[in-house]
């Protein structure tokens, strides 16, 4: 599923509180898409920062390598996700449900400027390969008429987590400003805001 946010608010959010309630795992990264920092080293950046590798860090570069390159380009990319689920029975093959964003922006003046963006909930199908982890293939949820067929399939007796998560806009907004709050820091940014198109500047976390 693409959900275009370019020209929609995108008012919503998870607390992270809600999210490790409900969800039990959140996982964020990003990426600055310059010649100076392909895409995908700022995922590899968290990889150094948390010195251990995990499969939400090969989530993070698969979604900025394979989803967040469908958009119109921007600065930076920013991933975002609310995990429904991960079974780890499997060490070749860890699922990992959730609702997965990108969001690409611009850096004008003070303010992250949205260029692009979306949504796509889904299965993330994981393996450890030495010591790192790849995503190998990822079910993701259809658009338009088969979204709740496919999303009902996929995400099978999570469904119902699934869908207080998709459907908490509020919510999800603030965890995205708790996201890009701690991305700024991270790589040193000078920005206090976020601005979607059409919609007025949000100030960042402190």
């Amino acid at each position: 599923m693409k959900t275009n946010i370019r020209r929609t608010k995108a008012a919503s959010s998870l607390t992270v509180a809600i999210v490790a309630l409900i969800l039990g795992w959140v996982s964020l990264a990003g990426c600055r898409n310059q010649s100076a920092q392909p895409v995908g080293e700022a995922a590899q950046d968290s990889v150094e920062t948390a010195e251990l590798p995990t499969y939400f860090t090969a989530i993070d570069d698969y979604l900025v390598a394979e989803l967040g390159s469908q958009y119109a380009k921007g600065e930076y990319c920013v991933p975002l996700h609310m995990i429904v689920g991960v079974d780890e029975s499997n060490p070749d093959d860890i699922l990992v449900w959730g609702d997965f964003w990108v969001f690409n922006y611009d850096q004008v003046g003070d303010t992250l400027k949205t260029v692009s963006g979306g949504s796509h909930p889904g299965l993330m199908h994981v393996r450890q390969v030495e010591n790192a982890f790849e995503v190998t293939a990822f079910d993701q949820v259809e658009d338009g008429s088969q979204f709740l067929p496919t999303a009902k399939r996929i995400f099978a007796d999570k469904f119902d987590a699934f869908s207080t998560i998709h459907s908490d806009d509020q919510q999800r907004e603030q965890l995205r400003n708790e996201v890009l709050s701690d991305y700024v820091k991270k790589h040193h940014l000078q920005v206090s805001m976020y601005q979607d198109y059409g919609w007025p500047a949000k100030s960042l976390l402190k």
